[in-house]
Formats: C-alpha cells, structure tokens, sequence
C-alpha cells in the first residue's frame, strides 16, 4: 500500500488537524466516543483526513460498519446493502453505518434509494465528498445529516505527519532514512494542504534516493523538489470550485482589494474559465456594487465584454485585468441596487400604485375626457424640474451614498428638493405662504 495508506490515523488522537471538529470536548469527538453518531456528511478537499477519520470511526463503534463506493457501487450494490441494514437491525438489533465515499458521484435517483433507509433509522450514513453537499447532495439528506467541513492541513501540520511517517515502523521507520526540514516543509507547502500527496511524495522520494556511502538516504530540499510536481489548480468548471473562485473575485473587487481580485483572476484563467463568463459577472458587479458612485464603470465593463470576445484568449486576459482593478479601485455604492430591491420588495407586497392622471398618455382620442391632463412640463421651470406627484407615495427608494459621483448626484437632489419646496411656496395661497414661511 502507498505510504498515504499505511499511515492513515487508528484512533482519534492520531487525527492531525481538523481541531475544531476533534478537539476534546467538540460535538463530532463526544459523538464518535459515545457510540452516538447520527448521520453526517464530511466535505473537504482531497488529503484532509474524510476517510480516515470514517476508517477511525469504524474502529471505535459497536455497529456494523459498510463501506461503498461512490465510484464503483451501482443501485443494486446500494440495495442488497440497504437491505441487509434494515434486515440486521430487525434481527439482531444492531444498527448500521454505511460510509459511502465520493457521495456527489452518485446521482439523484441513487441517492433517493438512501433516504427511506436514513429516515427510518436502518442505517447511519456518513458521507465523504471534496465536492460542496448544499450543491451535488439532495436536500433531503442533508437535511437529515450534520455537515462537517474538513479544513486543508496546515503545514505545520503535515510536516509533523511527514516526521511520523519517517520513524513508525509502518512507514518509513525500518529503512535508513534522513530528511532535511527543508526538504519535509517544501513537500508540505507544494501539497497545498493535502497530506496523502505530502506522504507518497516523501515515499517517492525515499524510494528512488540513492544511499550514501553509510548506507542511508539523505533527502534534501533538491530530493524533495523533484518527488513532488506542480500542483495542478483546483478548478471544476460548474462544480464549487468554480463557484468558490467567482464568489471570491466577485467579493475581492467589491471589498476594493484589486490585488486579491487579479489573483483569483488569474486562478479562473489558469483554470479554463471561459473570460466571457468573468466579464458578465463584471457587467453586473459595476452596476450593482459601484453604480452611480462612477457611471463609466459600467460602460467599462460592457466595453470589456465587447474587447473579450473580439480579441480572444490569450490577450483578453489583459482586457479583464484592466477591467478587473478599475472596479475594484472605483468608488462603491449599492444605492442604486438597493432602490429597485426595496421597491420590487412594495410592488411584490402588493402595493400597487395607480399611475397619476397627469402622468398617463394623453396621445390618443379621448385622453382629456378621461382626466388625463395637467402635466407640467419640467423644461418650463426654474432648473427644469417642476413640483408635482410622479408616483402616489412618499417612500423613499434611491438614497445617493457618500462615495464619488453620488456626492454630485446628492447635492443636485438636494437642489432640486429645495426648488421644489420654493414653488410649493410660491403656489400656495397667502395665508399658508406665510405660515410657511414662519414653519421654515
């Protein structure tokens, strides 16, 4: 078995990392030692320690404990499984655990067949998925789980894994082995928080190293370089990697980080992304995120979207750069997204206004004999603008923010509210002009 393999942990304590979940005292570890488990679902990344912490749980139940495949194991797998649970608790009164790794590959109606067995107690399931489960798991069964995220090692962490391996006697511990702390923390810095791919590296190396004159292998930071290849990126086009690295380039350019927001750029072309599908979700971030704060923002980014798709890959990632850290350096308003949020919200609940008379058409035969008349035209006016009722209500929607051009926007409102209470005043008959008068 690879070294990944022969070190997985026995018990609990020997589970490095993932503290919040394990630690003494934390809801998982109680669960795990009281025999107590309900179903769970583990999500993390590849190496964080799912399988083994499931293999771990094996050890330490009194139940009977199933382990399939997501991989491999078809619908009458799942059956003949399922019903020898329901059979055995029936019989015997043991309950069993089902640990089915690579959940997210099985698919709607496999994991339909799951859910009577769960719901009914025959089985405990534990599921492992590096695969987001709000995304690729049915919601029945998640809503009949508690989801434990599994975090990647830190590297710390995996060094102290990478010395263990070199001493126990089920790793590396009978051969004449040394190995540079250089050497272990490039292998846990390139695994990025994978530990299985750390050991088999460390094996690799340990393996095609030839002895000294002494007779032991001296691993060095050269040695490790060459047992470890670049980690490719973790990108899954329509999976949760995909929408983890738009969600966080999306929030970097809207939290003003332009370098932050380059990277996971850069993440999503290394990837594949298709720079069309970046340059969309710029579109609706200038509107949404900057808005009136920096017009051109949005015109940017539309002119960004036209260039892409001109010019291609690979020069369009220069257009998205550009377009990229101008966003995320404009000035940031919501106020427009918020107005048509909050009045969607009043049309939504019901509050339907009537348009005013004086608003609606008046170019056909008829209109005036049906009161639509007395619009006044805002150009005929101090400032061109007029004060009368556009919309039958005094809510407010557009609220200008503090930021860039909506501080101009802000003071042109203000004017205009002003010349409008002055035309109020001037229109009104002389004994409320002069209560106005004396009220301001």
């Amino acid at each position: 078995m690879p070294l990944g393999a022969r070190m997985r942990p026995r018990e609990l304590d020997e589970i490095a990392g993932q503290d919040h979940l394990l630690a003494p005292g934390k809801l998982l570890r109680r669960a795990i030692e009281s025999d107590r488990l309900g179903s769970i679902i583990l999500y993390g990344p590849p190496g964080s320690g799912k399988t083994s912490l499931a293999e771990v749980i094996a050890g330490v139940t009194r139940r009977y404990f199933e382990r399939i495949s997501g991989v491999v194991a078809n619908v009458a797998t799942m059956r003949t499984a399922l019903q020898a649970a329901a059979g055995r608790r029936r019989r015997d009164g043991r309950e069993t655990i089902l640990f089915i790794d690579e959940i997210h590959h099985f698919n709607k109606s496999q994991q339909d067949i799951l859910l009577p067995y769960v719901e009914n107690g025959d089985v405990i399931l534990i599921g492992a998925t590096t695969h987001n489960p709000f995304f690729f798991i049915n919601s029945p069964l998640t809503s009949r789980s508690q989801i434990f995220e599994l975090q990647p090692l830190d590297e710390d962490t995996i060094v102290a894994l990478l010395r263990r391996a070199l001493t126990d006697p089920r790793g590396l511990g009978d051969r004449p082995l040394q190995a540079d702390l250089e050497a272990l923390s490039h292998l846990a810095r390139m695994c990025e928080g994978d530990a299985r791919r750390a050991l088999n590296a460390l094996e690799i190396a340990a393996l095609t190293t030839a002895a000294g004159p002494e007779g032991q292998v001296h691993i060095t930071r050269r040695t490790a370089e060459e047992s470890i290849q670049k980690k490719a990126v973790i990108y899954d086009h329509d999976e949760d990697g995909h929408y983890d690295t738009i969600s966080a380039f999306i929030k970097s350019v809207r939290g003003s980080d332009p370098h932050a927001a380059v990277y996971w750029l850069a993440k999503m072309l290394a990837g594949g992304e298709d720079p069309r599908f970046i340059a969309r979700r710029l579109i609706i971030l200038a509107a949404e995120d900057i808005g009136n704060a920096d017009p051109r923002a949005l015109t940017l980014a539309n002119s960004a979207k036209e260039a892409v798709m001109f010019v291609g890959m690979p020069e369009a990632r220069i257009i998205l750069a550009q377009a990229t850290t101008y966003l995320a350096c404009a000035p940031k308003s919501n106020a427009a997204y918020m107005a048509v949020e909050k009045a969607l919200q009043d049309v939504k609940n019901g509050r339907v206004l009537p348009v005013p008379k004086h608003l609606r058409g008046t170019g056909y035969r008829g209109a005036e004999q049906l009161g639509h008349k007395g619009y006044q035209y805002a150009h005929d006016f101090e400032g061109h603008v007029v004060d009368q009722e556009y919309v039958p209500t005094s809510a407010v929607y557009y609220r200008p923010g503090d930021q860039g051009y909506e501080i101009i926007i802000r003071q042109r409102l203000e004017h205009w509210r002003q010349i409008r209470m002055k035309q109020r005043r001037q229109q009104a008959p002389p004994a409320q002009q002069d209560q106005g008068h004396h009220e301001a």
